[in-house]
């Protein structure tokens, strides 16, 4: 009796060591994997962090190549967001080092009969773009995007393509002007010899003396003098003659005007495929703005621009700039039916008088 109350004494306290034992075991591992997993969520958002980083960098640092051609012959220049980049006409040119992902591009062709073309143009980083230049089914030339692969897989360039450097400068050129003077004068021309000739004559009357001195009037002074100089002229366009553009009339509109002339509805639709194309709130926003920053929007566009985003800061911050880049700014009140909040409307009128004043 006595060894069994011994024994179950003895169990009982190994049972409670061992359940404390086992309780230490718990915790130590419940400490130690709470900081294992906060050690990895760690290492985790510093690597995550550092891909971003890098590729945001790389991608920021990647260029694009534009290549224009027409298959018809017709030469032309290439004009980027208002520079000239080719200082001849020609049929196929290729403009490397673009390093932005959007350009408002316009084609002014050599020959006068046919009207500039004008597009935006949105492209992916680190590519080679190509858009032909031709006639469409309506006999109308257009700016029609035809390909695009990574610059370390494209193809060496055809021998009749002109490769240019995109450039921010407008073009230059110098004048040279030369004038020639001359100055003609009168004055007296001595005689060739001395012309001088003296008679004495001696006689009953008396003595007498003749004198007679020669000369000669006429022409004498001939100066002739030739001046050099030259003059500098720079011009985004420099010798292209662009036709003059009429002025553009909203039908039913008569208020105040922010701009010359509103995209029209094929560029529209093409800045809007862009956007939504972008995943991030951010990356669409800045998209949007690069647009309208080079163009001329509608109220009722910038509306629609709006509506592309999730956010309503986001809708906001872009309604506040565009406001400066719209042509019917007296219809501005109509952006106001993509915010959700009042708040907001007040926001951007309040922004808006701030801007007039």
């Amino acid at each position: 009796m006595m060894f069994l109350d011994f024994f179950n004494l003895d169990f009982l306290s190994s049972l409670i060591r061992m359940i404390m034992i086992k309780r230490l075991l718990t915790g130590f591992n419940l400490t130690f994997a709470k900081k294992l997993h906060n050690l990895m969520k760690t290492q985790m958002l510093i690597t995550l962090t550092g891909l971003f980083l890098w590729a945001g960098g790389t991608l920021s640092a990647q260029t694009s190549n534009l290549v224009f051609y027409c298959n018809e012959g017709e030469r032309f220049y290439v004009i980027l967001n208002g520079i000239r980049q080719n200082p001849d006409p020609e049929t196929n040119v290729k403009i490397t080092g673009c390093d932005q992902p959007y350009y408002k591009v316009k084609l002014i062709f050599e020959n006068p009969n046919l009207l500039p073309l004008e597009k935006n143009l949105s492209f992916n980083p680190g590519t080679e773009t190509v858009f032909a230049v031709k006639k469409n089914n309506k006999g109308e030339w257009v700016i029609r995007w035809q390909s695009e692969t990574p610059i370390a897989s494209i193809p060496p360039p055809p021998t009749d393509q002109h490769i240019c450097v995109y450039t921010t400068t407008p073009a230059t050129t110098t004048t040279v002007t030369t004038t020639t003077t001359t100055v003609t004068g009168t004055g007296i021309t001595p005689p060739p010899t001395g012309g001088v000739s003296i008679d004495i004559n001696a006689g009953e009357q008396g003595f007498g003396v003749n004198m007679n001195v020669g000369t000669t009037q006429g022409v004498h002074t001939h100066e002739t003098t030739t001046m050099t100089y030259s003059t500098t002229t720079t011009s985004g366009n420099t010798g292209i003659n662009t036709p003059a553009e009429t002025v553009y009339i909203l039908p039913g509109y008569n208020g105040p005007t922010g701009c010359p002339r509103p995209m029209n509805d094929n560029d529209f639709s093409g800045v809007k495929q862009s956007v939504s194309s972008k995943s991030f709130e951010d990356s669409k926003l800045q998209i949007a703005k690069q647009v309208t920053s080079s163009n001329c929007l509608l109220s009722s566009q910038v509306k629609e621009i709006m509506l592309l985003f999730t956010f309503e800061n986001t809708r906001l911050d872009f309604a506040k700039y565009a406001y400066s880049y719209t042509f019917d700014t007296g219809n501005y009140y109509k952006v106001n039916d993509a915010f959700s909040f009042e708040s907001s409307i007040d926001e951007l009128n309040e922004y808006i008088q701030a801007v007039r004043k």
